[in-house]
């Protein structure tokens, strides 16, 4: 990395485009030389100011349990990486039901199968003609700000960092009880913050990516971000990410990813017809998430 300074990394044009290629490994050369080329471009035609900005952003990212914007030239650079790494009959079914709840706070509850799957889906949204990805903002653990490759990946939607569960991550180890739930109680306030102000949530309510592909129960904790009045659920199933960035392989490979968007459900009902039982709740939802699946990718709620 070319420059760093007291608060973290900077990058300047060509340090950014070697991070990228070198995460590009597994093209062949002239992949790669066309890739960088089309990245040169596109920083060039942002400017400094751009580029500047970018490093600010990726110096801040994760560094309180708030919300952090999108930054226009990391998602411009994703758009581009997606024309190589996701196969042209990549598709996303039921955008009807996206545009039925626009305007409406909205949670998107989705499967979990690969770091990429919010990349993914913005993209799937943005192809699709949804203005929703415009404003997709991704409850996020620690561990997505763990590194500057993952941070850089952040920064293309709004997230709000926010403490993992306690029984799926040690990164939270050095925090008492009382400081989780206080960051928690952070996280939540900032992620209806933004339902209010016309966002769209996305929260992996599994709590952590499948090892198996199969679904696997999701957390009643999550019920907590529905309680912002009108809000509507999304259930939305993910296919085909998992080969994208495989556990255990550090170089990206091209793969067709395929999402289905389920009918949306009105928070407040299923609140009703649950009695107010949050497993009963996660359950309903981790349900229409599976009925969006192929059999194998239901896990726990292949039932």
């Amino acid at each position: 990395m070319p420059h760093t300074s007291a608060h973290g990394p900077l990058i300047d044009r060509n340090g950014l485009i070697a991070h990228i290629t070198a995460f590009l490994s597994g093209y062949d050369t002239h992949t790669l030389e066309t890739i960088s080329q089309t990245l040169a471009r596109e920083i060039d035609q942002a400017g400094p100011a751009a580029l500047a900005t970018l490093n600010e952003r990726l110096i801040r990212a994760g560094s309180d349990w708030e919300f952090y914007s999108h930054d226009p030239l990391a998602r411009r650079i994703h758009h581009i990486l997606a024309d190589q790494v996701l196969e042209p009959d990549s598709v996303l079914h039921g955008a009807a039901h996206v545009t039925a709840v626009a305007g409406s706070p909205v949670v998107i509850f989705s499967n979990h199968l690969s770091y990429s799957d919010a990349n993914l889906l913005e993209v799937l949204l943005h192809r699709a003609g949804q203005s929703m990805s415009d404003r997709l903002t991704v409850i996020a653990g620690p561990k997505v700000y763990s590194s500057l490759k993952r941070r850089f990946s952040s920064l293309c939607f709004g997230t709000i960092k926010t403490p993992q569960s306690s029984g799926l991550s040690s990164e939270d180890a050095v925090m008492n009880p009382r400081e989780v739930a206080r960051a928690a109680r952070r996280s939540i306030e900032a992620a209806h913050e933004r339902l209010g102000q016309g966002d769209a949530l996305l929260v992996f309510a599994e709590g952590t990516r499948s090892r198996s592909n199969g679904m696997q129960q999701l957390l009643t904790g999550v019920t907590r971000y529905l309680e912002l009045p009108d809000t509507w659920i999304l259930p939305v199933g993910l296919v085909g990410s998992e080969a994208l960035f495989p556990i255990g392989d550090e170089t990206v490979h091209s793969v067709r990813v395929v999402g289905r968007v389920g009918a949306p459900i009105r928070a407040t009902e299923l609140e009703q017809q649950s009695g107010g039982d949050r497993r009963v709740m996660m359950d309903t939802v981790g349900s229409a998430i599976a009925e969006l699946l192929p059999a194998e990718y239901r896990g726990a709620y292949a039932r």
